[in-house]
């Protein structure tokens, strides 16, 4: 079994691609962030961890080919068959639940922390949106992002299990805001079509956008006023999770060609967290 390059106590100081394409010059030190060894959570049949060896984040790779590729049709230029592979990989830290039963990975999202951003260079969401206005926050702001849940476990246990270890990650080192792209599918009745998404933005345009300060603009935009926004429909359960959670909305949805989703930039910070979930994560 290939281990990480001990991603963890301290965090990624080296990073997988260190590891895989090594360079002459030495690895930049990142500071020290505190991910437990030890399994993050037990509950109802399932157990939360950090990724410490290849072999798990490969684990979590073939979990999300199975639903991105397998389940949204999302056309995924990747170095290993069966497997959703970036480059952001690399350099993030990997969240798993694992059926206690089977062992498998059910769930998974993947982290990246601000050192690690600046170390690839962006964030994921910097190639959708132009986050200018978010320049003051990335000292202590982390990006989630490719979380995905196997379709046999979307009851809930699992995502509340993910934002339970997420919410302690960033209590132990500090961190204070989150970003990510939360994905609509671009299809409707089974038609596909954007008029869902830009149904959902004109909704949450008018409850939940965050203020001008922290508005973002999308690289390549979905062209929300040439589509029905008129549709009654609910967001995805995981917008509406993060919704609950106190996060805003940062402009209008970005269209992925690959993954056909319409990507809704999102900011999620501790300090909004309602009180009865800082109790719940935070104790």
């Amino acid at each position: 079994m290939k281990e990480l390059p001990t991603p963890t106590l301290p965090f990624s100081q080296l990073g997988l691609r260190a590891a895989l394409w090594p360079s002459q010059a030495p690895a930049p030190r990142s500071p020290a962030i505190i991910v437990p060894q030890a399994k993050e959570a037990a509950s109802g049949g399932i157990h939360v961890s950090w990724a410490r060896h290849l072999d798990e984040v490969r684990a979590a790779q073939r979990l999300r080919y199975e639903v991105f590729a397998g389940e949204m049709g999302a056309r995924l230029s990747t170095p290993i068959e069966g497997h959703d592979v970036d480059l952001f990989d690399d350099f993030c830290e990997h969240l798993l639940v694992r059926s206690e039963a089977t062992g498998r990975v059910v769930g998974t999202y993947r982290v990246l922390t601000p050192a690690q951003a600046r170390r690839v260079g962006s964030t994921y969401s910097d190639t959708e949106f132009d986050l200018t206005r978010l320049r003051d926050l990335r000292q202590r702001m982390v990006e989630l992002g490719r979380s995905c849940v196997h379709a046999e476990h979307r009851q809930g246990g699992v995502i509340l299990a993910l934002w339970g270890a997420l919410a302690g990650f960033m209590n132990r080192n500090g961190l204070d805001t989150m970003i990510g792209c939360a994905s609509i599918p671009m299809w409707h009745n089974g038609v596909t079509s954007g008029d869902a998404a830009a149904s959902i933005w004109r909704q949450l345009s008018a409850t939940h956008l965050a203020p001008i300060q922290y508005q973002v603009q999308p690289r390549l935009a979905l062209p929300v006023h040439r589509l029905d926004g008129t549709l009654d429909i609910e967001p995805p359960a995981l917008i509406k999770g993060y919704l609950r959670l106190g996060a805003k909305v940062l402009g209008p949805p970005a269209w992925d060609p690959d993954f056909n989703t319409a990507d809704l930039p999102m900011l999620m910070r501790i300090a909004d967290l309602p009180a009865r979930y800082r109790k719940h994560f935070l104790g």
